[in-house]
């Protein structure tokens, strides 16, 4: 017998991960969206992961030819830019934070905790969603040494840095 869609979610909510916002670029075509189901995959060559649901317009526009994203890990102060990728309307996402783009012309948060540009590598079906494999192009870290934005079961959490006196 499979374990229910309650069962298997209850479960993964315990599960802390950090939040991302996946951006998409195909030719004059730009689209975002939050995502936590993400991973490195391989240091030879820079290889990380995203997973997307089918039956989004994400999943549409990175199937095509020649797209491109960048994943744009976020910073604990970043909760409501999480929040208008995951919710917000389409033509709002890209509207308040200042963006930029780097080698595949994909768009980089500029205050992001940190981002890579990748070129699809490979996709794989698995289920409702397609693993992007993403080869990353080009990386940075512009918010060095700050705590990430995390979520753990069901809401973003702080992380308690190491105390100094450790």
């Amino acid at each position: 017998m499979a374990v229910s869609n309650d069962d298997f979610r209850s479960v993964l909510s315990h599960f802390a991960s950090g939040v991302t916002l996946v951006t998409i670029h195909h030719e004059e075509e730009q689209h975002g969206l939050t995502v936590s189901a993400f991973a490195s995959i391989s240091m030879e060559p820079p290889i990380i992961m995203v997973a997307i649901n089918q039956n989004g317009h994400s999943h549409d526009l990175l199937m095509k030819e020649g797209a491109t994203f960048a994943v744009n890990l976020l910073a604990a102060d970043q909760a409501e830019a999480s929040n208008r990728f995951a919710w917000g309307h389409e033509d709002e996402r890209f509207k308040i934070e200042a963006w930029t783009t780097a080698v595949t012309g994909a768009p980089i948060l500029s205050n992001a905790l940190a981002w890579l540009d990748c070129t699809v590598h490979a996709a794989h079906h698995v289920g409702s969603h397609t693993i992007f494999l993403g080869q990353v192009q080009e990386a940075s870290t512009p918010r060095a040494g700050e705590l990430p934005l995390l979520y753990w079961n069901r809401g973003y959490r702080e992380m308690v840095p190491p105390s100094a006196e450790n």
